[in-house]
């Protein structure tokens, strides 16, 4: 309301407002957007590169004019079977709460109803999860909103909707906690507690020029891909195998934790992913649950399943980025070098513990972001809560940590009436720093990154011009902040980092490659393809990836943490090395040969014209 007074006010005729102060005038003028504009900046390859290396050149993703023309087929796409059901899960109503009983009476005069699946029906393992603190199916409690308590299985997807809303369950409710705040009234806590500290924080603190202390919330995300979940499994008939296509980012566990709720070997399943509308980390872990209750649906009925998501229900059940709440005490001088740094961390992980302890290590690993702070403590605690587990999301805790040190940085730069980007500058690591978790900084090049970056975009005369904008207008402002930012790529927990490819040569010259990874539009099949061409030294064109399964690349990692171009990379570079060292032979009989001349030699010898490949 005062906004707009102004804004008719400052709008008046001079005769009846009087003379116009200057620094009010901006208040008159309409927000403008200009069009947007951007620059890509890119190394050209190397003189003398073969035409047919694509590696450092720009390539279309591989599907870019099918995904553009509709013609992309995800999970949903694939053709229903012949005798195929429908799947419609039903989710508890209540956060915290006893389960007294299950009617489904009412459900079954749905027509096409064919079955109710629950707990009861689980003929292997109910006990699922990454900590195994999970159920395939709540029994007895339910412990957020969103729970699965079982699905019932139709002829139809609008059948299966209905029956799952005539489903009456009655609950006896239980205290629930919530927030974050509420666990740490209540001592809820996931173990361990986490800690890491460098440095004497006594003694740094004791020496400061400032101490300046406090809190800091950071909600949750919801990952909002394109696609919602998706599973269809196909009972194969005999020795209980059974065939999933899923929308994963996680073949392994989701062939994993489906064969453990079956009792059957993982050998029996076989997941297979064609590509995925977006994960964005939502479906590293939380594509299970889906997965899990479509295969007990497939393997009671003895027909293919169906079930996605509808979005409402996605959003529900599967839990996003994990909110943070921070306790900070920092220590600094006038100078605005910091000294001294202690953060509490706390997330909100909800009903089960899923990924959250090694995305509250994350955080604790960027807590310090990119600054040298000497004496240092971060502690970290998993909120035990009535909420759908959260779970991975693009940067795993990394963002929250860097965030939380972004604040305290700021804080400590108002405090010293400093510029904050001369502040940050001081604090910044150097070449061959110990960071705070004991990694030697060697072949640092953040300072040339920093400098580079605000010659190239003119920061220090754009923040002039901001500055004197802002003085001369009262009513409106302007900012402009440049901010460094540091990640490590890679899995925390060492034996993931590792992956395996396998590489098929056809006599007609073309390559069929496999690898663990999975696509969702990063493309990720793309770079493998590059990969494969530069290798093999033959056109992209020659090479195709038809899909990620367990049966062609088993005992995968998650397509996740950043890292899944540099370890399935150097998995089909390795493979396609042995195929190479295969067709040497050839290539020295026939120099003046063919690719497909020599892979024709090749065969005629009864050389293998596949290979495997591996990288740790």
């Amino acid at each position: 309301m005062i906004e707009l007074v102004m804004i008719t006010t400052v709008n008046l005729p001079p005769q009846k407002c009087g003379k116009l102060d200057p620094t009010h005038a901006s208040a008159t003028l309409l927000f403008q957007k200009d069009p947007p504009a951007n620059v890509q900046l890119f190394q050209e390859v190397p003189k003398g590169q073969c035409e047919e290396d694509m590696v450092g050149r720009p390539l279309p993703h591989l599907a870019a004019a099918m995904q553009a023309s509709g013609e992309a087929v995800y999970c949903d796409d694939i053709p229903r079977y012949e005798n195929e059901l429908s799947l419609r899960l039903v989710t508890s109503t209540r956060a915290h709460a006893k389960i007294k009983s299950i009617d489904t009476s009412e459900a079954q005069k749905v027509p096409g109803f064919v079955c109710f699946i629950s707990a009861d029906d689980v003929p292997g393992s109910n006990i699922t999860g990454i900590g195994n603190d999970e159920m395939v199916f709540a029994k007895d409690k339910v412990t957020c909103i969103g729970h699965i308590i079982g699905a019932v299985v139709t002829d139809t997807r609008e059948h299966a909707q209905r029956a799952a809303q005539a489903v009456r369950i009655t609950y006896e409710d239980l205290p629930a906690i919530i927030t974050i705040e509420d666990a740490i009234a209540k001592d809820s806590f996931y173990e361990p507690e986490l800690k890491i500290e460098k440095g004497n924080l006594t003694k740094g603190f004791s020496e400061a020029d400032n101490i300046v202390s406090g809190e800091l919330y950071i909600g949750g995300q919801e990952h909002f891909y394109l696609e919602t979940h998706c599973t269809i499994a196909v009972p194969k008939g005999e020795a209980g195998e059974m065939e999933l296509f899923v929308s994963t980012q996680n073949t392994t566990k989701t062939q994993s934790f489906v064969a453990n709720m079956l009792g059957v070997p993982a050998n029996r399943i076989l997941v297979r992913v064609k590509r995925m509308g977006g994960g964005f980390g939502g479906k590293e872990t939380r594509s299970t649950v889906v997965s899990t209750a479509v295969a007990l649906a497939a393997y009671k009925t003895g027909r293919p399943v169906r079930c996605m998501l509808d979005r409402d229900e996605d959003m529900l059940i599967t839990g996003g980025r994990h909110p943070f709440l921070a306790r900070y005490k920092v220590g600094f001088m006038k100078t605005g070098r910091v000294v001294a740094l202690k953060v509490e961390h706390y997330s909100n992980a909800g009903n089960t513990l899923d990924l959250s302890q090694s995305i509250m290590e994350r955080a604790l690993f960027h807590m310090d972001n990119c600054y040298n702070i000497p004496n240092i403590r971060g502690t970290g605690r998993m909120c035990k809560t009535n909420l759908p587990s959260n779970t991975a999301f693009r940067g795993f805790g990394g963002p929250q940590g860097m965030f939380i040190a972004e604040h305290w940085m700021s804080e400590v730069a108002v405090t010293c009436g400093l510029p904050a980007e001369e502040v940050r500058r001081k604090n910044m690591y150097k070449e061959g720093d110990l960071t705070h978790f004991n990694q030697k900084l060697e072949g640092f090049t953040l300072s040339r990154c920093w400098e580079e970056c605000l010659a190239s975009s003119q920061y220090r005369a754009r923040k002039r011009e901001v500055d004197k904008f802002n003085e001369e207008n009262c009513w409106k402002k302007r900012g402009l902040s440049v901010l460094p930012t540091k990640f490590g790529i890679s899995f925390t927990v060492p034996f993931l980092n590792q992956a395996g490819a396998l590489v098929h040569v056809y006599t007609d010259g073309s390559v069929l490659l496999t690898h663990g990874g999975t696509e969702m539009g990063q493309g990720l099949h793309t770079k493998m393809v590059q990969v494969a061409s530069r290798t093999l030294k033959i056109p992209t064109s020659k090479i195709y990836i038809s899909e990620t399964s367990t049966n062609t690349v088993p005992n995968t990692s998650p397509t996740a943490a950043s890292v899944s171009t540099d370890l399935n990379g150097q998995a089909v570079y390795d493979a396609c090395q042995t195929i190479l060292k295969r067709l040497e032979p050839f290539k020295k009989k026939n120099p003046s040969g063919s690719w497909e001349d020599w892979v024709t030699a090749a065969y005629l010898d009864a050389v293998s014209l596949s290979a495997t490949g591996f990288y740790k």
